[in-house]
């Protein structure tokens, strides 16, 4: 759910926002290093998986280095010393899915870990709500409700359990362009869906809306291709955008409704990126792996583990057990 209201006097929008956390992940592997002589040093390294295109973002730039430089100055700590970061990308990019803000969230767990910081340390949160207005939730996952700009916490939801296909067209929606875009032509959600989502303790209970949906399909027309075809399959219950896009959810029954479903979106689009999975209650913010002290993100925006093999199955007409 993601009611995107009047734009404030300090240029942020207010907004209701219901994220629910997916099993598609980033991995971030995080380390220690000697410094170099002048303080805290970010030395990161990215892989792009799932065919997604490599990061042209300069290391300084990059939302993770952001993360521990800004969590280092709310710590106080001027350690001469190196991060090492690795960062493996599964989430595409403008995408609607949050992939940069779970990528700020799993940085600002690990370098806390690695200084001996406990999770639940105040500056955390500080530094989180400080770098994007949904970072914060990845800190957490689960679902969860979000008013102010979206990034002021409301109260956490049910999550529920339930299959899901990512489908996102070729090119993306830049996040400053659709709302540029809505402020020229907003469209209000109406007040009873608002206090629906607002009053539900339970994600099943939550209307899907989204009134970013016009303005991002004007910007990219594919959109409007993708969500008129899944509104047309017997076996897709929902469908809706995420975020500004450009990914749009599907969901289904059962995780073979959801196979063939992500099969034939690979046949009908052939430049679509398709990914299935599930959300529920097994998805979790952050485990670490000892005893080499990197830190292994399973922040989501969103998010679910590819299972391209499952989908290249279908597609060649293999028989998978599932």
């Amino acid at each position: 759910f993601l009611d995107i209201g009047a734009k404030r006097a300090d240029g942020y929008h207010e907004a209701v926002s219901i994220m629910h956390a997916l099993m598609l992940h980033d991995v971030l592997r995080m380390k220690l290093a000697p410094g170099r002589g002048e303080g805290l040093s970010v030395d990161l390294s990215c892989v792009a998986r799932e065919g997604l295109a490599m990061l042209d973002v300069p290391v300084e730039s990059n939302i993770v280095a952001k993360a521990v430089r800004l969590l280092a100055e709310k710590l106080g700590r001027t350690a001469d010393e190196t991060v090492v970061a690795c960062l493996e990308k599964h989430i595409p990019a403008e995408a609607g899915l949050g992939g940069g803000s779970s990528d700020a969230a799993a940085a600002l767990l690990g370098a806390a870990h690695l200084w001996g910081v406990p999770a639940d340390d105040p500056r955390i949160e500080e530094a989180a709500r400080s770098l994007g207005a949904d970072v914060a939730f990845f800190l957490h996952g689960g679902c969860a409700c979000f008013t102010g700009v979206g990034d002021a916490y409301d109260h956490a939801l049910a999550p529920m359990n339930g299959n899901v296909v990512l489908v996102k067209p070729e090119g993306g929606v830049s996040t400053a362009a659709a709302y540029r875009a809505f402020d020229e032509h907003p469209t209000a959600i109406s007040e009873a869906d608002r206090e629906a989502a607002l009053e539900a303790q339970r994600a099943a209970d939550v209307p899907l809306r989204n009134n970013l949906v016009p303005v991002s399909e004007h910007l990219l027309p594919a959109l409007v291709d993708i969500r008129l075809w899944a509104s047309e399959r017997a076996d897709v219950q929902r469908v809706l955008m995420s975020g500004s896009g450009s990914a749009v959810f599907m969901q289904c029954a059962t995780f073979a409704d959801a196979g063939r479903r992500g099969a034939h979106a690979r046949l009908v689009g052939a430049c679509y990126h398709v990914w299935l999975g599930a959300c529920g209650r097994g998805a979790e913010p952050l485990k670490f792996r000892q005893p080499d002290a990197f830190a292994k993100s399973k922040c989501y925006d969103s998010v679910y583990q590819s299972v391209a093999d499952f989908l290249n199955g279908m597609h060649d007409g293999r028989m998978l057990a599932t």
